[in-house]
C-alpha cells in the first residue's frame, strides 16, 4: 500500500506540474523524470516532457532519452528528504539551481558526470532503470544463387544504478517484441532501421515508442 500511495502522490505531482510551477520553470528533465514515473499523465508540461524524450532518440545522433544528470535534485535538499521527495519539490516550488552552485547541506553532494546527484539506488528509482533503447538496423535478401543473405546490427542503451547511460552492441533476438521489427520466414526483401524506447513507470506499466528512419 505505501508504494501505491507513493505512486499515486507521484502521479499527481506530475498532473499538477501545469498549475504547480510556470512552464519551463524547472529543467525539463526533472519534468521527464516525474512524468516517466507517474505514466505520463496528461498536462502540457508532460507533453512537452515526452515531446523531448522522444526527440533525443531521433536520428541523428541518438541521446539519453532522460539525462537524469541534469536535473539537481540536491537544489531543493530539506532536511532528510528522500531524492523523491526532492523531486516533489523541484516540482511544486518550481525552483531552478545550476548544479555547480547547489546549496551547502550537512551532506555536500558530490556531482559526479552523467549520472544523478543523489544516490537513486533505492527500488523506487527502478522505473529510470527499467528504460532501454534499441538502434535497429535489419536487412535480408536473396541474392541472384538464390542464397538468403541477412545483415543486421543493434546497440542497446540502459540506465545503471546511479541513472549513468550506456551503450553496448546487442543483437537482433534481444529486440523486444513490440518493435514493429518482422522478420521475414520466407526471406523476402525486408528493411528495418529504428530506435526503440522502452520503460515502465512508477507501478511497473508497460509503455514504448518507436521511430523509423
Amino acid at each position: 500500500m505505501t508504494r501505491l500511495r507513493a505512486a499515486a502522490a507521484l502521479a499527481a505531482t506530475a498532473m499538477s506540474l501545469s498549475v504547480a510551477a510556470p512552464a519551463q520553470a524547472y529543467p525539463v528533465d526533472c519534468a521527464i523524470l516525474l512524468c516517466l514515473a507517474g505514466g505520463w499523465p496528461a498536462s502540457t508540461e508532460c507533453a512537452h516532457a515526452r515531446t523531448v524524450f522522444i526527440a533525443r532518440i531521433t536520428p541523428w545522433p541518438v541521446e539519453p532519452p532522460l539525462q537524469i544528470w541534469n536535473c539537481p535534485m540536491r537544489a531543493s535538499f530539506r532536511g532528510e528528504a528522500k531524492p523523491i521527495e526532492r523531486l516533489f519539490d523541484i516540482a511544486v516550488r518550481g525552483e531552478t539551481a545550476p548544479l555547480i552552485s547547489v546549496p551547502k547541506t550537512p551532506w555536500a553532494p558530490q556531482l559526479v558526470q552523467d549520472r544523478a546527484d543523489v544516490d537513486i539506488s533505492d527500488p523506487a528509482f527502478d522505473f529510470v532503470r527499467s528504460i532501454r533503447v534499441f538502434e535497429i538496423t535489419y536487412q535480408q535478401r536473396r541474392n541472384s544463387d538464390g542464397d538468403c543473405n541477412s545483415w543486421g546490427a543493434v546497440y542497446m542503451g540502459t540506465y545503471g544504478a546511479q541513472g549513468d547511460y550506456s551503450r553496448r552492441r546487442s543483437s537482433i533476438s534481444a529486440v523486444p517484441t513490440a518493435s514493429d521489427l518482422t522478420v521475414p520466414a520466407d526471406c523476402r526483401s525486408y528493411w528495418h532501421r529504428s530506435v526503440f524506447v522502452e520503460w515502465r513507470d512508477y507501478e511497473g506499466s508497460y509503455g514504448h515508442e518507436e521511430v523509423h528512419y
